[in-house]
């Protein structure tokens, strides 16, 4: 399971929202939460759970408990009800539902709310935990989209990483998810302890192989808590080191840029611009979005929100009428700003150098010196990472941010 919540203001219980919140006409996304694993993945350290964590908790009742939150979101945002541009579901592992129950969520978004025509429909799916049949169902519910968790073809990796699937299943299920008619996205992690630069290559080349026309390339971070931070302090694995991980990035570079792929997202590259998650370049662009399920995050015109963790205590609350939000915050200008370097530096679009004071671009001018920031996007007004920049996005946000 995941660390504890943010610290922030009481919620409202009826889910009150300031006028100021009320009258954005930001671009809205829908982020569903569904928190249900048949294992824990060693790495992971998103809320979610197994069987034998969930309590007294429903799984066949999920479905019906969103979408009370769906009617209670639709009913606090009144006359500012507007149609979702992207939608995603994500967990955990949705997938672990009938494929019935996403389409009935689905199903409440576009009743209570209204999903625009070319909305993005996206959910994540672990390879076997589909088939034929279902991804089927998922097209036919509304679905546009489906995301691939891979993470790698080696079974030495996935043994580390604590996933079940069998790698040679994976171009079976992609290629019945394109049949389906869904578009494709593949999900890779590197830096796993273990993993060789040779182990790497052979998952870029498999994920390759599928034709998709999206993948993302996560470094693995060792969340605190997690089976695999115990190990690596039991010293039963070795983490891997920076120089290793940078070579793995390096070679994602070049592997997927060779074949028709550019980067859109410091993680993530798509074969064309049509085929990038819309879904996700709305958070890093600081759209609004609605996160419906136990433990999800929501921003609707400058206020945040999170709701309970535990979904026993997420389905008490939905199922009494109440807001399931556990705490909210309202961040100030200068946190505000502080987000939009931290979240547009990592796209290929970039930040416009207006966005940072006097003194910053000062900093930024010496970026471009030392090769972290494109000098010809720079002319032209806007700070964007080189690749080399890319490797130490960090850093850069550092020096516009402190």
């Amino acid at each position: 399971m995941a660390g504890p919540l943010p610290v922030g203001d009481p919620a409202p219980e009826d889910g009150h929202l300031p006028a100021s919140a009320l009258a954005s006409t930001s671009p809205l996304s829908a982020y569903i939460h569904v928190p249900y694993c048949r294992v824990r993945c060693g790495y992971c350290d998103f809320n979610t759970y197994t069987a034998s964590e969930l309590g007294d908790a429903r799984r066949d009742d999920y479905a019906s408990q969103v979408a009370r939150e769906i009617e209670f979101a639709a009913r606090v945002l009144g006359p500012s009800v507007r149609p979702f541009d992207t939608v995603f579901l994500g967990g955990g592992t949705p997938t672990l539902l009938p494929a019935a129950d996403l389409v009935t969520m689905l199903d409440a978004l576009r009743t209570r709310f209204g999903i625009a025509d070319g909305a993005e429909v996206t959910v994540e799916a672990n390879p076997d935990s589909v088939d034929a049949e279902y991804l089927h169902a998922l097209k036919a519910g509304g679905f546009t989209r489906v995301s691939f968790g891979v993470q790698s073809a080696v079974p030495h990796v996935l043994a580390t990483l604590d996933r079940t699937h069998d790698p040679e299943r994976v171009p079976e299920v992609v290629a019945s998810a394109k049949e389906a008619g869904l578009d494709t996205s593949i999900d890779l992690i590197y830096g796993t302890p273990g993993e060789s630069l040779d182990d790497w290559r052979q998952s870029l080349d498999f994920a390759l192989a599928l034709d998709t026309g999206h993948i993302s390339a996560y470094a693995l971070i060792v969340e605190e808590g997690t089976a695999l931070e115990r190990r690596i302090r039991r010293g039963e694995i070795e983490p891997t080191d920076d120089d290793l991980m940078a070579d793995m990035y390096e070679l994602a570079e070049s592997k997927l840029s060779e074949a028709g792929f550019r980067w859109y997202e410091v993680s993530n590259w798509a074969r064309s611009p049509r085929e990038q998650s819309r879904h996700n370049v709305a958070y890093w662009v600081n759209n609004d979005w609605w996160g419906f399920g136990p433990g999800a995050h929501s921003h609707v015109g400058g206020v945040r929100w999170w709701n309970v963790k535990h979904p026993h205590a997420y389905a008490q609350r939905v199922n009494s009428g109440v807001s399931p939000a556990a705490g909210r915050e309202t961040p100030d200008a200068q946190a505000r700003d502080l987000e939009e370097v931290l979240l547009r530096m990592r796209l290929a679009s970039g930040l416009p150098i207006n966005a940072v004071d006097a003194v910053r671009r000062a900093d930024a001018q010496a970026l471009v010196g030392e090769g972290l920031i494109d000098d010809i996007a720079y002319e032209a007004g806007n700070l964007v990472l080189t690749f080399r920049g890319r490797l130490l996005a960090d850093y850069v946000v550092r020096r516009l941010t402190d």
